[in-house]
């Protein structure tokens, strides 16, 4: 179990980490989401060593390993600029911890290889860095913080510079690598979609502090602010409560609303209306637009609230 007690960090008097506690237990992966400046990775840097904290104590097993050097704390971390090596080859740099621990360089590269096949790049091992591409070379990274046997796993924005379609690729690839582990996981993002895909647990950091932490499903069921609200992604937020998808009705007599936006999306469009309290943003699907004119800006659409499934906050 990895466990922070009171951590506070600050950089020229600016207030960085302000008494943060945390936990991730054994097998589970917890996601620090925010937005940018908002301590995450630094975070990650004090957990690994690389920065010392002004208070608190960084607790790894049961074990205080605050004043430990990186290299004494038995961890794999993927840094966001990749931090290759750039005169050894794919393979050496996925290969070089396992062979500074003692592995015979042999064993060590055949290792290698089969962790670069595992997130795609088979063949690839005789390849510069500088012949890789930027997503390429995170892959590298990543195979290289997957290679060892940790007992705590790191991640800094590890899927950023990755398309669509690789990013869901190495994400599945990751959750299963990761629940071989069954260490403590600690990712970092800005991405809340990232986030809520592969981890267990989320805490959204702003200004140093925790706002509010649990699974996803319990951050998007009831968000603890208004800002955690807008942040994870809801629409229509006012300041004591936001209007989730679930509260709208549609038709059924609903009141006429004017139709101020209208933007057509892949299955379905999203509608913007004036509301009671201000404009209703609406995602309306494919099935709800059946059977039904078009909406267009300036015209009408009949929908109301649900009061009961607002979602309110103290």
């Amino acid at each position: 179990m990895l466990e922070l007690r009171d951590v506070s960090l600050s950089f020229a008097r600016k207030k960085v980490l302000d008494g943060l506690s945390l936990t991730v237990a054994a097998g589970e992966t917890l996601a620090l989401l925010g937005p940018s400046g908002e301590g995450k990775s630094s975070l990650l840097a004090l957990i690994a060593g690389l920065i010392a904290p002004q208070q608190g104590q960084v607790w790894l097993n049961g074990r205080d390993i605050t004043s430990l050097a990186p290299e004494q704390r038995q961890l794999a971390m993927m840094f966001q600029d990749h931090a290759l090596f750039p005169h050894l080859d794919a393979a050496a740099n996925v290969a070089f911890g396992l062979i500074e621990r003692g592995m015979a360089r042999v064993l060590a590269r055949e290792r290698a290889l089969a962790a670069l096949a595992a997130v795609g790049l088979a063949g690839r091992g005789d390849a510069a860095c500088h012949q890789l591409s930027g997503g390429e070379q995170q892959r590298v990274a990543l195979a290289r913080a997957l290679i060892g046997d940790p007992a705590l796993f790191l991640l800094d924005e590890p899927f950023s510079s990755l398309d669509t379609h690789l990013k869901q690729q190495l994400m599945d690839d990751v959750r299963q690598r990761l629940a071989v582990l069954a260490v403590p996981t600690l990712l970092v993002t800005h991405d809340r979609h990232e986030a809520f895909a592969l981890a267990d647990r989320v805490a959204i950091l702003q200004g140093g502090r925790v706002l509010q932490q649990g699974t996803p499903a319990q951050v998007l069921a009831q968000p603890a602010s208004a800002w955690v609200a807008r942040f994870v992604g809801f629409d229509n937020v006012r300041p004591d409560h936001a209007i989730p998808p679930a509260a709208f009705v549609l038709d059924g007599g609903q009141p006429l609303r004017r139709v101020t936006q209208v933007e057509p999306r892949v299955e379905g469009c999203r509608v913007v209306v004036a509301g009671d309290d201000g404009d209703w943003v609406l995602s309306l699907s494919a099935r709800e637009l059946a059977g039904r004119a078009y909406p267009q800006r300036g015209g009408q659409l009949a929908v109301g609230l649900n009061p009961a499934a607002l979602l309110r906050w103290a």
